[in-house]
C-alpha cells in the first residue's frame, strides 16, 4: 500500500495537486482513499474548522487539538484497519505542527515521526507567502493564519522540519507542477516494484 502525504503552506495547491494524484492512481486501476484533513465528515475535523475560522489563542489551541485528533482518527480508519486500499491519500497530515511555536513544533514533529507513520511519498509544496496570500483571498471564508506574517513564520518552521520530504515549488502552472510531482512519482512507484 502506498503512502502518500501531500502538505504546505495554505493555498499551496495541496488539494488540487492530490487529487490529480488520486487520478492518476484511479486511472491505472487502483483503489485509493482520499482524506484532506480537517475533514467534514467527523466532529474533530468540523470543530477544528470552526475553530480556524474564529481567532484567539483558545481557538488556536482548539483548532491544533481537534485537526490532531482529526488525523489520528483518520488513520485509525483507513491506515491501520487495512481497508483494501492500493493507495491511500492524506492531505495535511505532520505539517500542522507548524502552526505551533518554533520549539514545540520541532518537538511534536519529532515526536508524530516517530510514532505515527511516515513515507518516501512526503510532498511539501511551497510558495511565496505573497503568492499563497494572493491565492487566499479569493476564497470566501478565512482562517485565522491567513495573513502575511503567520504565513511567513509557518513557513520558514515548516521548510525546517521537511528535511526529508520531496520540496515542490508551486508557483508554475498546475501542469508543470504536477509534472514534476509525477517524476518523483514515477521514481518511486518503480523502485518499489523492484
Amino acid at each position: 500500500m502506498k503512502f502518500i502525504v501531500i502538505d504546505g503552506l495554505d493555498g499551496a495547491g495541496k488539494d488540487t495537486h492530490a487529487k490529480l494524484i488520486k487520478k492518476r492512481y484511479e486511472s491505472m486501476g487502483e483503489k485509493v482513499i482520499f482524506r484532506s484533513h480537517p475533514e467534514d465528515d467527523n466532529p474533530y475535523g468540523r470543530k477544528a474548522k470552526k475553530a480556524l475560522l474564529k481567532g484567539g489563542k483558545i481557538n488556536h489551541l482548539k483548532a491544533s487539538v481537534y485537526y490532531a485528533l482529526d488525523v489520528i482518527r483518520s488513520l485509525r480508519l483507513y491506515y491501520w484497519s487495512n481497508p483494501g486500499a492500493d493507495t491511500i491519500i492524506f492531505v495535511r497530515y505532520l505539517m500542522g505542527v507548524a502552526y505551533l511555536p518554533s520549539t514545540l513544533a520541532r518537538i511534536l514533529y519529532h515526536i508524530f515521526s516517530l510514532v505515527l507513520p511516515t513515507t518516501e511519498y512526503m510532498f511539501f509544496l511551497d510558495v511565496p507567502p505573497q503568492e499563497s496570500l494572493k491565492r487566499l483571498q479569493r476564497r470566501e471564508e478565512h482562517e485565522m493564519f491567513e495573513n502575511l506574517e503567520d504565513l511567513k513564520r509557518v513557513r520558514e518552521k515548516a521548510l525546517k522540519l521537511a528535511e526529508n520530504w520531496h520540496i515542490i515549488n508551486t508557483e508554475d502552472p498546475i501542469t508543470d507542477v504536477q509534472k514534476r510531482i509525477n517524476r518523483i512519482l514515477d521514481k518511486l512507484d518503480q523502485r518499489g516494484s523492484l
